[in-house]
């Protein structure tokens, strides 16, 4: 891979999809700023690498200040406007076959990461799974790695609470239906819903202690699987509410109301709420056809195992995007939301720009004959990053030395001696 540097990727990238246009002030369309797109990449940089506006500015031209980073970030950014530029990237990357050699754009991956805040923070708080305060940087990521959408929520709520919120809020022409988590990312209220939305939802199951297996009905009875069913599915309360439950899904499908709102709402009620106990038993159903199939194919098993390893490396590479430092540097939860998408804009100008690159070189390969197979090319990702340079190239001039070492006396140590 040829060496980079990581402003340069960004203008690369910027050359070929002009990310930066969905930037500019609320009212107008001219950014009213001279060189725009300039400082826009340097605010890329800066947020999306966490650097924040003073560091940026330290090591940036003379021409970006401090203030203009920050006025670029408060009047002409948004979480809606990154979310159409990270939109233009991933467009533009399903253009290439080589991401098709990676996994399918029908497919998605969530998972949550924690990102440390500063104490004393409205949405921070300490987090046991972790072992750290701060909050999560929830992420979905499609099966060909690059990132589809990211939420920053407080670490005390359950992750599944906004798995399906990224496949209706997501700007890009991706549509996947099959969504994979870990144990965080399902319970039965979403299995039901994910169902009614035709998403197909397969998790990563860590445990068994508290999953049921729920029989069609009582006094059904199987050879061989027996002793895994304990309780039954009540078809009648699906039935009298199916109703409302289409109701339900037709207002997330038109935009009214999002799936975590819901699912919120729900889990705030009382479990003996009417609509809680119908999503949950048509959850049922869904959680144990989904189980079955997962005891009973190792190849089902395997292929989750192996997509949710990818959210795994992402976040690995974020963190080394983030190399300004591990805490975000905001207590305005506004700012920590777009933080998030700052950060999964550079993750995917990079990836961009490496399979560009990528295709490239495998190309010359094939004109000088190499022997490539699909296999071998399933084994490289996007996430490589030895050949970009992150802090710029350091010079040093021998020619420039400092003036011998001067001993001058001080008058007022010499008048008060010890």
């Amino acid at each position: 891979m040829p060496e980079r540097h990581l402003l340069d990727v960004l203008k690369s990238v910027h050359h070929w999809v002009p990310y930066t246009r969905h930037f500019g002030p609320p009212s107008g369309s001219d950014p009213k700023l001279s060189d725009s797109v300039r400082r826009y990449l340097f605010a890329v940089f800066g947020f999306g690498c966490n650097l924040g506006a003073s560091e940026t500015a330290r090591h940036a031209p003379d021409s970006i200040n401090r203030h203009s980073l920050q006025r670029i970030n408060a009047q002409h950014v948004d979480a809606n406007k990154l979310e159409a530029a990270v939109a233009d990237v991933i467009n533009e990357y399903r253009r290439f076959e080589l991401p098709g050699c990676w996994g399918s754009d029908k497919v998605v991956i969530a998972d949550g990461t924690q990102m440390e805040l500063r104490e004393n923070n409205l949405l921070g708080e300490r987090h046991i799974r972790y072992g750290g305060f701060g909050g999560i940087a929830y992420h979905h990521i499609s099966a060909t790695y690059i990132a589809l959408f990211s939420k920053f929520i407080a670490c005390g709520v359950w992750e599944a609470v906004y798995i399906l919120d990224a496949l209706l809020e997501q700007d890009s022409e991706m549509e996947p239906d099959i969504l994979h988590a870990d144990t965080q990312g399902q319970s039965e209220p979403v299995f039901g819903l994910a169902h009614l939305l035709g998403i197909k939802l397969y998790p990563r199951m860590r445990n068994w202690n508290d999953v049921i297996f729920y029989r069609p009905e009582k006094g059904r009875a199987y050879k061989h699987i027996d002793a895994l069913f304990t309780k039954s599915i009540d078809w009648a309360l699906i039935e009298t509410h199916w109703q409302d439950l289409m109701q339900v899904v037709l207002s997330i499908q038109a935009g009214k109301i999002l799936p975590s709102t819901l699912l919120r709402k729900l889990g705030s009620h009382s479990r003996q709420n009417r609509l809680n106990r119908a999503f949950r038993e048509l959850g049922r159903v869904v959680r144990t056809l989904f189980l079955l199939r997962y005891i009973s194919e190792a190849d089902f098993r395997h292929s989750i195992r192996a997509e949710t390893t990818k959210v795994e490396s992402y976040n690995d590479f974020l963190d080394w995007v983030g190399f300004g430092g591990p805490v975000l540097k905001s207590d305005d939860p506004v700012e920590q939301a777009k933080q998030v998408k700052y950060m999964d804009l550079v993750a995917n100008v990079i990836m961009l720009h490496n399979v560009h690159d990528l295709t490239g070189i495998l190309a010359d390969m094939e004109t000088e004959d190499w022997k490539l197979t699909r296999e071998l090319i399933a084994g490289l990702s996007p996430y490589l990053r030895e050949h970009i340079r992150r802090f710029g190239r350091y010079l040093l001039d021998m020619e420039d030395l400092p003036p011998p070492l001067a001993l001058r006396p001080l008058r007022i140590l010499a008048e008060n001696p010890v």
